[in-house]
């Protein structure tokens, strides 16, 4: 079994975005050379979050309607208390998940017909990262 490491850079332009990563991680996959096996996707920090999911605007403008519905943002979080101010961020990641890992058979990604791999940020404006490792044969 091998495996391959590379990482992906964001810094976004607001706050929250939602960036479509699908191209980027399936030429990391072919750079691995591996044909049978796993890529795991995840985010490197507590206020991102990596998902699939439809690539299509409206249901990306759903789920962040959904996200700001379950955890708003607000001052009186306990959080804010260390002098932060995005709990919300915190919150919207655990409900994203951190991670996905898709299966790589024959030297690609073994998508769904609609799904597509995304990288959501819930605090940015700064360097984050996201590591995509590809393990298999």
């Amino acid at each position: 079994m091998k495996s391959y490491t590379e990482y992906l850079w964001f810094n976004t332009k607001s706050l929250k975005e939602i960036i479509h990563i699908t191209p980027r991680v399936e030429e990391i996959v072919k750079k691995s050379g591996i044909k049978e096996g796993f890529c795991l996707i995840s985010a490197m920090h507590v206020t991102a979050a990596v998902y699939v999911n439809d690539n299509e605007e409206g249901i990306i403008q759903d789920i962040m309607e959904w996200l700001e519905g379950i955890a708003p943002f607000k001052k009186n979080y306990k959080h804010h208390l260390t002098g932060e101010t995005n709990a919300d961020a915190h919150l919207k990641s655990l409900l994203m998940h951190q991670q996905v890992i898709v299966p790589v058979t024959e030297g690609k990604l073994d998508l769904g017909p609609w799904q597509r791999i995304f990288y959501a940020e819930f605090d940015g404006k700064r360097n984050k990262r996201v590591v995509v490792k590809v393990i298999g044969e």
